[in-house]
């Protein structure tokens, strides 16, 4: 029987007595399915999981995304290729060398950002899985977007709702600096547009759907669209609105990238490994073919 524990009032729950190694019960699906879109964030710690387990996991949510956004894809470590590889690791499984290409892009986890905001279709859940980690650092945090956009002031909310954004990995990298990109890396991260205000389905409440893979808002001046985007990022990851994870080896901590934001925190990625995996939910449609908020 599984257990539901809030982390916070309204964001975040822990769920006690699930076995991911088997297949879900109906029963235990229709928990933390109602789990998920109730609170956008489960942790659900324990679970001594292979891949395939994670992966079988993880469809009964929703159809897997098929491709990765990353650079130097062909270097593949994991079994899957629809497994993000969320590490510091080579396709050796040794740590990457401090000028690797693929570290730097990988600084980027550590904005706030939701998963495949990039993509024409973006995601809906991400399954994340720690398998190894370090001693200290290298938590995860959790931004309510729900929660956010229902303490915007009327006048902001009327004043965003309707605005569309351009996301893409370029914007996002260009933030750290980050600019050396293949022809085949430009065109596959060109911009994609996107809803600023989405209605969530399952809960029927509206969330902001930041990123800091904006790096536009149709019919703004860039200067002042990215000035409100910031301004929206630190309203929407102030401390009432945040969960911080801790991780153990054996967490998995699914979320919904419909209505939250999260970004990695800073660890010595020099000298501990850290192995997490991540399987991630497409969604049903592009943002703009779906119902308004």
């Amino acid at each position: 029987m599984l257990t539901v524990t809030p982390l916070k009032p309204t964001f975040g729950a822990r769920i006690e007595g699930a076995d991911l190694r088997r297949p879900l019960t109906d029963e235990e699906f229709a928990v933390m399915d109602a789990a998920i879109a109730r609170y956008g964030v489960l942790v659900i710690p324990g679970q001594d999981i292979d891949d395939d387990q994670q992966m079988e996991f993880a469809a009964r949510f929703g159809p897997i995304e098929q491709t990765r956004a990353t650079v130097d894809v062909d270097k593949q470590r994991l079994k899957h290729f629809a497994m993000n590889d969320i590490s510091n690791l080579d396709e050796k499984g040794e740590i990457l060398a401090a000028d690797d290409r693929r570290r730097f892009f990988s600084l980027g986890n550590r904005l706030w950002h939701s998963d495949s905001s990039f993509k024409a279709t973006p995601a809906k859940h991400s399954l994340l899985h720690a398998r190894s980690i370090p001693p200290e650092g290298g938590e995860t945090e959790f931004a309510d977007t729900r929660g956010a956009w229902e303490a915007l002031p009327a006048a902001m909310q009327a004043c965003v709702r309707d605005m569309i954004c351009d996301h893409s990995l370029i914007y996002s990298r260009a933030m750290l600096g980050f600019a050396e990109w293949t022809e085949a890396e430009r065109r596959q991260f060109a911009p994609v547009p996107q809803r600023l205000v989405r209605r969530h389905a399952e809960s029927g409440r509206t969330a902001l759907f930041l990123s800091s893979h904006i790096g536009r808002i149709h019919g703004m001046p860039t200067p002042e669209a990215l000035m409100l985007i910031r301004d929206l990022l630190e309203h929407a990851t102030q401390p009432r609105f945040v969960y911080s994870h801790r991780w153990a080896v054996g967490d998995l901590v699914m979320w919904d990238n419909r209505c939250t934001l999260h970004r990695g925190r800073a660890y010595d990625d020099q000298r501990y490994k850290r192995d997490m995996r991540r399987v991630t939910l497409s969604d049903v449609a592009p943002t703009l073919e779906q119902q308004a908020a």
